[in-house]
């Protein structure tokens, strides 16, 4: 019933116009995520995720109150991660701005992916720990888009300065162009020298 409401042709379909409102082209709704991966200290890394979620127009929650347009979740994760394995050895959570008071108990919940490494099964193992009422489903959202960005946060910093080799085993098959029979990985390997390892060539 609550869906219906907001449904054009639904009941109360004057609640809201869906053909005038794509007709102004009026903004409802914007989800901003972002990651910095910074320098650690000590063979670590940084990173920091944000997830802002803002409502552009006035809104009425459940309770009736009319509210005016503003930011409704505000998520922050701060990482310290062990290199070469990416092995998560902190974690904060800063929650500036969430819809309950309530939302904020689920801050620690998270603790407990210390000593998990982002690396092949990291979501599915992040799911099963905190999908669904056992966490925040913001914070897991956040933490899912973190994981691929701290791995290229690692990429960078390996490639900082000259090196002679590089396995490239961790990126085969992460994408199109690094599947295994693909052209970019027959040209690497074809430059791969007597250890079988390649020279600097990531992109």
């Amino acid at each position: 019933q609550i869906c219906r409401r907001f449904i054009p042709g639904g009941r109360n379909r004057n609640l809201i116009d869906g053909k005038e409102m794509i007709e102004k082209k009026q903004k409802i709704y914007a989800r901003e995520i972002n990651t910095i991966v910074y320098e650690g200290v000590n063979g670590q890394l940084g990173a920091e995720g944000r997830l802002k979620d803002s409502r552009l127009m006035s809104y009425y929650q459940l309770t009736g109150e009319q509210h005016p347009p503003g930011t409704i979740h505000h998520m922050i994760i701060r990482l310290a991660l062990a290199l070469p394995g990416l092995t998560i050895k902190e974690i904060e959570v800063d929650m500036p701005t969430v819809p309950s008071e309530l939302c904020r108990e689920t801050r620690g919940f998270l603790e407990s992916i210390k000593g998990l490494s982002i690396a092949p099964g990291f979501t599915a193992k992040i799911n099963e720990l905190f999908g669904g009422p056992k966490g925040c489903c913001h914070l897991l959202e956040l933490l899912t888009a973190m994981a691929p960005t701290v791995f290229q946060g690692a990429v960078s910093e390996s490639v900082r300065y000259p090196f002679d080799n590089i396995d490239p085993g961790p990126f085969i098959n992460t994408c199109w162009l690094w599947r295994e029979e693909g052209h970019w990985l027959q040209e690497i390997r074809a430059r791969q020298n007597t250890d079988g390892i390649i020279g600097p060539v990531v992109p």
